[in-house]
């Protein structure tokens, strides 16, 4: 398979965007340093962006950042998306059940994208999660409610091809402690995040699987861990495999 772009000035284009949406706005000197691109390179593409209305320079800074057109893009993929007109009652009836936040995602390769979420308001504890955020499978209640439907072979190349590292130091990076913990949730039928992708919060998860049988898509309970003991988790999981029945995708 061909590693290097065929056209790099595409992969260059998303690179600014991508460093401008990780880092905020930054400055031309900021942005080729970062990119290892040539100052002028990276002008041209930004005078390029501005025209076009992706990026906007601040004038009193000089320094650029992304415009809303970004955000207007993502909200017409989400519009489009029908899963989410599905599955939002019954994340609303989830919140209403249980008081706390819960999430849809999406399968994007090695990852899961947030595609909508609905939290509670009766806790104080605000979860950090945004919609459009990705988050990795190995390390997530949700990508591991994902995986355990695949066949053991397409888990394999799921976790080969994922950057694994500890994110906290509950994170599972053995991939013979990784497959019993999918034995387990394949048993069980739900999954979750024991503060491996985020510490002081634990989170429940259950895939939802297609007509035909494909399970892209998965909901979540999250909560810190000062509501989350192991009678909460069953009680929660319980409610959440209830749910998951009703839902038909």
């Amino acid at each position: 398979m061909e590693d290097k772009n065929p056209i790099q000035v595409a992969g260059r284009i998303f690179s600014i965007i991508e460093t401008l949406a990780a880092n905020g706005p930054c400055g031309l000197l900021e942005l080729s340093s970062s990119l290892n691109l040539n100052k002028s390179t990276v002008h041209r593409i930004l005078n390029s962006l501005i025209y076009m209305g992706y990026v906007i320079q601040d004038t009193s800074s000089s320094k650029y950042g992304l415009s809303f057109r970004i955000c207007e893009l993502s909200n017409q993929i989400l519009m489009k998306n029908d899963i989410v007109d599905i599955v939002r009652p019954f994340l609303k009836e989830l919140v209403a059940q249980t008081e706390e936040t819960v999430h849809l995602v999406q399968l994007d390769h090695t990852k899961a994208v947030y595609i909508d979420k609905v939290e509670s308001y009766s806790n104080s504890v605000r979860m950090v999660s945004k919609v459009g955020k990705s988050i990795p499978l190995y390390c997530s209640g949700v990508g591991k409610a994902i995986l355990a439907d695949m066949p053991d072979e397409k888990i394999a190349a799921v976790w080969n091809e994922s950057d694994i590292h500890s994110i906290t130091p509950h994170t599972i990076t053995s991939y013979e402690l990784f497959m019993k913990k999918i034995s387990e949730i394949r048993n069980q039928g739900f999954a979750t995040d024991d503060e491996e992708n985020e510490l002081g919060v634990r989170c429940i998860a259950v895939s939802l699987s297609s007509c035909i049988g494909k399970s892209r898509y998965a909901v979540s309970i999250s909560a810190p861990i000062s509501r989350m003991g192991d009678e909460r988790v069953k009680e929660l999981a319980r409610i959440l495999m209830e749910t998951k029945a009703k839902i038909v995708i």
